[in-house]
């Protein structure tokens, strides 16, 4: 079986989404829409993909591969053998059960077969209790086919005493605790749902006369010249047949509490969240980081790509110019030889390279979006000062990440976070860079479009990476020893 290669090093310092989800109805030839809504969403997940489909004649069909989509899913002999006009795709990080370990088997779309017609079903987000519900379904006879958590919504719909798949859908996902955004697809229906604290995000749009896509960004929705129609809201069911989207609220109301990170990093910068562009809110991090953490510099430059609109908001609020001081290997992809001991003390250096004229004599502002291992941090502070940098300050575009997230992200254990055992001063010292700060977790708030802040009572977001305030409890982690952040912390 062919294996995926392995990641640079650039990217294990980095957080993961773990997937991206879409799904056409009411299209001919749904599975080129949906290769196209995939390859839009790759930055959520690079390691595998797949597509479902059905076709009257054909039934349902599928295709999963390792690897990005335009290797596997842009020739006319694959996309020939998934026939029709509805259909669903998927693309991943590895997930729960899975981390650097992925078989076939785990790639989404899951199918099942059930009494009333066949179901295929993708899932972006974590669910936390599926530990404890794979156990409870394999003590009653299920047996999984995967280690993927998403594989748990299955078995409970097959045990649904319901009637139509989307009733199912609704019985099995009230047992679901964490983070999920879902696409669904039975012969006829296309159906999307969003936990009830919306933690990923999932939204509407409407292609050509009677067409509906579902997407986990609009920029997904652009690339097929969809119309975005709005997000689904927290805690909804859509059910799209025919023209007609029907619309339900399933699951107990509960207060949203979207992922902050999808603002700072995750998602593209073209697309739209909460009515506002992800572009914008990272330019405006960059404002408030200038307004609370002001540095006397000579050049303001980004760690690209995901570091430049915050770079841009710091330069225009701090007056100090803007350079591309780094440039990115746009071609780099995954290591393309084998990564021996010498191409991995490379590092950094296979995807990112200094602009020595540029830098050369300069005290440089650094902006990157957030800092985890701090790795890669280190390799490019020691990239500007063999290139002459005169100086180098870190900005950061995020609070310190002191947490691990259990709703779909893939974060390294507490034990390996930077920010979980030193202080700000500690980890400027550790890097070796001339000062260290971030962005606080009010000013995060206010560039988000919340002008009073973070209100510690209530809080409009999921931020539990930075504040260890998990809005839904990781009952599969505690059981397995994680202790959640002491009241008095």
């Amino acid at each position: 079986m062919r294996q995926m290669p392995p990641a640079t090093p650039f990217d294990d310092d980095k957080l993961k989404e773990e997937c991206g989800v879409f799904g056409v109805v009411g299209v001919a030839d749904a599975a080129n829409f949906i290769a196209l809504g995939l390859h839009a969403l790759q930055h959520r997940g690079q390691e595998a993909g797949g597509i479902v489909t059905y076709d009257a004649e054909a039934g349902f069909q599928s295709a999963r591969r390792f690897g990005y989509v335009r290797d596997n899913f842009t020739s006319q002999k694959v996309m020939e053998t998934l026939p029709g006009e509805i259909g669903i795709g998927h693309v991943r990080y590895s997930t729960a059960g899975s981390k650097g370990n992925t078989a076939i088997r785990d790639v989404q779309p899951f199918f099942g077969e059930f009494s009333m017609g066949g179901a295929a079903i993708a899932h972006n987000g974590n669910i936390t209790n599926a530990d404890a519900l794979r156990r409870e379904l394999i003590d009653r006879g299920s047996i999984f086919q995967s280690s993927s958590d998403s594989e748990c919504i299955i078995h409970l719909m097959a045990r649904s005493l319901q009637r139509n798949i989307p009733e199912r859908m609704k019985d099995a996902l009230r047992r679901v605790e964490g983070a999920f955004s879902v696409v669904a697809m039975t012969r006829t229906k296309l159906v999307g749902v969003r936990d009830p604290r919306g933690v990923r995000p999932l939204v509407l749009g409407k292609v050509g006369e009677n067409g509906y896509a579902l997407s986990s960004e609009t920029c997904a929705l652009d690339i097929i010249g969809a119309e975005f129609v709005r997000e689904i809201e927290p805690g909804e069911m859509v059910v799209i047949s025919e023209g007609q989207v029907v619309s339900s609220k399933p699951f107990e109301q509960m207060a949203s509490r979207f992922c902050i990170f999808e603002h700072v990093y995750f998602s593209r910068p073209d697309s739209i969240l909460g009515g506002r562009s992800v572009y914008e809110t990272r330019r405006q991090i960059g404002v408030e980081l200038a307004r609370e953490a002001p540095v006397e510099a000579d050049l303001v430059c980004p760690v690209p790509d995901s570091g430049t609109p915050a770079a841009i908001g710091f330069s225009h609020e701090s007056g100090i110019p803007y350079g591309m001081g780094i440039i990115r290997n746009q071609y780099m992809g995954r290591t393309f030889i084998e990564p021996s001991e010498q191409i991995r003390n490379m590092g950094v250096r296979l995807k990112l390279n200094v602009n020595r004229a540029l830098i050369r004599g300069k005290r440089i502002i650094l902006v990157d979006d957030s800092v985890v291992r701090g790795t890669t941090s280190q390799k490019i502070k020691d990239m500007l000062l063999d290139a002459g940098a005169a100086e180098v300050h870190f900005r950061i575009a995020s609070p310190p990440t002191m947490w691990p997230c259990f709703y779909g992200v893939d974060t390294p254990d507490r034990d390996k976070l930077l920010a979980a055992h030193m202080s700000i001063e500690q980890m400027r010292a550790h890097l070796g860079v001339d000062s260290l700060q971030f962005i606080t977790l009010d000013g995060l708030y206010r560039a988000a479009g919340v002008a009073e802040g973070r209100d510690a009572t209530a809080p409009r977001y999921c931020d539990a990476c930075f504040s260890g305030e998990y809005p839904v409890v990781p009952t599969d982690m505690i059981a397995k020893g994680f202790k959640l952040k002491d009241a008095a912390e």
